[in-house]
């Protein structure tokens, strides 16, 4: 296995180790909020709405994040980078995901790119857990939930 497919094939398992992990991070306070919250009144409707839409945005980028892990298995697939990165560009374009362009992006700035893309997934799923512990907190009036 040459340099440039370990890297893409690490790239691949840290995206998709990332995408699970945040994902299911984000279901836990939709499943565990009413429970801890028991008979109160746990939140207000705009609470839950605000965590709804944080927690669509964790989970769509989560799938994003997926499909760029299997994108970069696909990649680290073929023997050479260019051949790789040149298979990606093909199926995004047959898919209708991006347009062809003269000169394919190559593989630091695309790993580069879906690092953004952590970095924003983790951004919002940080908002979404201050949201959870703020209607958490106002929920049962400072008291202990247990």
């Amino acid at each position: 296995m040459t340099q440039w497919n370990a890297m893409a094939s690490a790239a691949a398992r840290n995206l998709g180790r990332n995408s699970i992990f945040c994902g299911l991070t984000a279901l836990l306070p939709l499943i565990v909020g009413p429970i801890l919250a028991g008979y109160r009144s746990f939140a207000p409707s705009l609470g839950w709405l605000l965590m709804l839409v944080f927690c669509g945005i964790v989970l769509g980028l989560a799938i994003h994040l997926l499909f760029d892990a299997l994108l970069f298995r696909l990649a680290s697939s073929h023997e050479t980078e260019a051949d790789g990165l040149a298979a990606v560009d093909d199926l995004l374009s047959r898919m209708q995901l991006r347009k062809p362009d003269g000169t394919p992006a190559d593989l630091e700035r695309r790993i580069a790119a879906s690092r953004r893309i952590v970095w924003r997934q983790r951004f919002a799923l940080a908002i979404y857990l201050g949201i959870f512990a703020i209607l958490l907190f106002t929920a049962s009036d400072g008291q202990p939930l247990c």
